[in-house]
C-alpha cells in the first residue's frame, strides 16, 4: 500500500466521530490504568486498610467497571453516545476526585476512618457506573463512524490506542507520585475525564446511529444474559477462562505489594505493571504474524502455558534475586540502584503478554465455534464476563494469599507459586473442556 493510498484510507475510511471517540478513549485508559497501577498501594500504604479490604475495594470496582457494560452499552443505544460520553466522563471526573480526596489532608475531616469502607465502596460503585459507559459507546461510536470496509481495521486502531493509553497511564502516575503523593494521581485521572468532558460537548458529534432493530433494550439485554447463562457448556467456558484473567489481574495486587515489601519502597512499581501494554503496542503486529496460522484452540493453550510460566518464573527466580540490586553509574558516580526483582518482574509480565497476543485474535473464534447457531454475535458480545468475573476474584484472593505467605510468613515466592498453579489448572481445565466438547 502506497504513503497516498493509506493517507486516503484513513482520511475517507472513517468519519471525525471516529478519531474523536478514540481520543477520548486515550485519555479515558490513561485516567484508569494510571489509577489502576497505584491503587492497591494507595488503600494499604496511604489509607492504612488491611490488605484483605483492600483486595476487596479493588474487586468492587473493577468487576463493575467489566460488567456493567453489558447492560450500559444497552442505554448508549437508546439515548445517544454524546448523551453517554457526557454522562461517562462527568461521573469519572467526579468519582476519581472524591477517591483521591479520602487520602487528601485538606479533606480528611469529610471522612470517617470508622465508615471509610462504605464511603469508598459506594464511590468506587459511583465511579464503575460512568466508566461502564465508555467502553461500549466508543466500540458503537467505531461501529458506525467506519466503512464496512475499514471496520477492521478501525478496531485494530482502537485496541492500539487503548494499550498506549494503558502504558503511559502508569508513567504519568510515577511522576506524580514522587513529586507530589500517590492521592494526586487520582487529580490527574479526574482532570483527564474532566476534559474528555468539555471534548464531548464541543467537539463530538453524534454519528449516524444503526438501525432501530439493531438496538437493544434493556429488557433484550437481560434476556440475552439469561440465554447465555442457561447455555452450560457456554458458562463454564467463561469460567475456565476467568482464571485465566485472575492470573493476569494479579499482576495488579500482588506485584506493587512485593516490589515495596521486597524490593525497595521508592521502587517504580507502575513501570512494571505498564510492561504489558508496552509489549502489545510494539510487538502486537509482528506476533500476530507468526502466529496467524497456529489452530485457536492452541493458541489459547499457548497463552495459558505462558501465563503460567510467567508466575512460576517468579516462583523459582525471586528469592534468589530479590536481595541483588544493580549500581547504575556514570563518570565513576553512582546514579541510582536497581533491584534486580524489577527486571524480573517485568519480564514475567512481559511473558504474559505475548501470550495474550497470541489467544486474543482467535478469542472470538472460539467463542463463534460454541455458540448455538445463529447466536455467534449474541455469545461474543458477552467475551468481557471472564474479565469482570476474574475481577470479582483477584481481589480478595490476592490479598489473602498475599497476606498469609507474604506477611504472615515472610514466603512472597509462595505466592506466586499459588497463582502459578491456578494458571496450571486453568490450562488442564481447558484441555478437559475442549476434549469433552470434541467428542461430542
Amino acid at each position: 500500500m502506497s504513503i497516498s493510498t493509506g493517507t486516503s484510507k484513513l482520511k475517507d475510511g472513517f468519519k471525525p466521530s471516529f478519531w474523536v471517540a478514540n481520543g477520548m478513549e486515550l485519555f479515558e485508559r490513561l485516567a484508569y490504568y494510571g489509577q489502576a497501577a497505584i491503587l492497591s498501594v494507595f488503600l494499604r500504604d496511604h489509607l492504612k486498610f488491611d490488605i484483605e479490604d483492600a483486595g476487596l475495594l479493588q474487586s468492587i470496582f473493577g468487576g463493575l467497571i467489566y460488567f456493567l457494560p453489558i447492560f450500559a452499552g444497552a442505554l448508549a443505544d437508546k439515548f445517544g453516545f454524546k448523551k453517554a460520553f457526557t454522562f461517562a466522563f462527568f461521573i469519572l471526573a467526579i468519582g476519581y476526585f472524591l477517591i483521591g480526596s479520602t487520602g487528601m489532608e485538606a479533606f480528611s475531616g469529610w471522612y470517617s476512618e470508622d465508615h471509610l469502607f462504605l464511603i469508598l465502596s459506594l464511590i468506587f460503585i459511583f465511579t464503575a457506573i460512568g466508566g461502564s459507559f465508555i467502553k461500549p459507546s466508543v466500540l458503537g461510536t467505531i461501529a458506525v463512524a467506519s466503512s464496512s470496509e475499514n471496520k477492521s481495521f478501525g478496531y485494530a486502531i482502537y485496541y492500539w490506542i487503548v494499550n498506549i493509553g494503558a502504558a503511559i497511564g502508569p508513567i504519568l502516575a510515577l511522576i506524580v507520585r514522587d513529586s507530589v503523593g500517590i492521592q494526586f494521581v487520582y487529580l490527574v485521572s479526574s482532570f483527564s475525564c474532566a476534559l474528555m468532558l468539555l471534548v464531548t460537548l464541543f467537539f463530538f458529534k453524534e454519528p449516524e446511529q444503526k438501525k432501530v432493530e439493531d438496538q437493544l433494550a434493556l429488557k433484550t439485554v437481560a434476556k440475552n444474559m439469561w440465554t447465555v447463562l442457561n447455555n452450560f457448556k457456554f458458562i463454564v467456558f467463561l469460567l475456565i477462562f476467568s482464571l485465566y484473567w485472575v492470573v493476569f489481574w494479579e499482576y495488579f495486587i500482588v506485584v506493587p505489594y512485593y516490589v515495596r515489601d521486597y524490593i525497595a519502597q521508592d521502587a517504580p512499581f507502575e513501570i512494571i505493571t505498564a510492561t504489558g501494554a508496552f509489549t502489545i503496542v510494539v510487538f502486537q503486529i509482528p506476533i500476530n504474524l507468526l502466529t496467524k496460522r497456529i489452530p485457536t484452540f492452541t493458541s489459547i493453550i499457548i497463552s495459558f502455558i505462558l501465563a503460567a510460566t510467567s508466575w512460576l518464573m517468579l516462583f523459582f527466580v525471586a528469592p534468589l534475586v530479590q536481595n541483588m540490586f544493580v549500581n547504575i553509574t556514570s563518570e565513576g558516580s553512582t546514579l541510582f540502584q536497581i533491584g534486580l526483582g524489577i527486571p524480573l518482574a517485568m519480564s514475567a509480565i512481559f511473558i504474559f503478554s505475548v501470550g495474550e497476543q497470541t489467544q486474543a485474535p482467535k478469542f472470538y473464534e472460539y467463542l463463534a465455534d460454541l455458540a448455538p447457531k445463529g447466536q455467534a454475535a449474541l455469545f461474543q458480545g458477552f467475551a468481557f464476563l471472564p474479565i469482570a468475573i476474574a475481577f470479582f476474584i483477584v481481589g480478595p484472593f490476592g490479598g489473602w494469599i498475599y497476606k498469609v505467605f507474604a506477611v504472615e510468613q515472610t514466603k512472597p515466592e509462595m505466592v506466586f507459586l499459588v497463582i502459578g498453579l491456578v494458571g496450571i489448572l486453568a490450562t488442564i481445565l481447558m484441555i478437559i473442556y475442549n476434549g469433552i466438547n470434541n467428542k461430542k
